[in-house]
């Protein structure tokens, strides 16, 4: 998966001379919680996030007059709230490179340019929501969780485990495990029973961890204050 298939295409901008104002009331109209910033010809020249703009209002303890907040704000410009540094990637990156990326600088969202003209942006809900795509599958299927030797040949062991059930794999994702010597493997099987597919795997020495069907709801839990 390319950044360019989970990309958001043509994002809301903002320019550098635009007041603060207008951001503020882009980020509202448009639901969004960041801007990039480019200039007349469309080369990105920074980003501003709502947190930036929210450290850049009055605090409710100011000793500022109603009148001059207004005043104030109008005359402050996106260029002095921007930050001018913006770590950008490439619409032909793998999606796992630009998540690698986010994680190392500690960033919600990554500006796409091909050369230094914007063509999209990819944030962390984006990344999310790919992960969820990757492991996803039919309701039908199972969801079975394995930790292995982290040697060659063992996931050829549960791939021919799996067909000689006559069961069909729909994702796969591999994980290094804890222990440098192990490996967690998640797949999603279709056309086998559960009881089946945990002997059939626990007979060539894979430790099965869990298994469950995907149709499985999960509800989030609100913990009233």
């Amino acid at each position: 998966m390319l950044v360019r298939e989970r990309m958001s295409a043509n994002p809301i901008v903002t320019h550098p001379d635009a007041s603060f104002g207008d951001a503020m009331e882009l980020l509202r109209e448009k639901k969004v919680r960041r801007l990039p910033v480019v200039d007349d010809k469309g080369a990105l020249v920074g980003i501003v996030v709502e947190k930036d703009l929210l450290k850049a209002a009055p605090s409710p303890a100011t000793t500022l007059s109603v009148y001059e907040i207004p005043y104030l704000l109008s005359k402050l410009k996106i260029k002095d709230i921007m930050t001018k540094r913006v770590i950008t990637v490439e619409e032909d990156w793998p999606i796992e490179e630009a998540a690698c990326v986010m994680v190392e600088h500690k960033i919600g969202c990554l500006p796409i340019v091909r050369g230094n003209q914007l063509v999209g942006i990819i944030t962390e809900t984006d990344i999310f929501r790919a992960m969820a795509l990757a492991l996803g599958g039919e309701p039908q299927c199972l969801r079975v969780m394995v930790r292995v030797p982290d040697m060659k040949g063992e996931l050829a062991k549960l791939s021919t485990q799996v067909a000689q059930l006559g069961g069909d794999i729909r994702s796969l994702v591999t994980i290094v495990g804890k222990e440098s010597k192990q490996g967690e493997i998640t797949m999603k099987v279709l056309g086998v029973k559960r009881d089946d597919l945990v002997k059939a795997l626990e007979k060539v020495g894979v430790q099965v961890v869990d298994v469950r069907e995907v149709g499985a709801k999960y509800e989030p839990r609100l913990i009233p204050s």
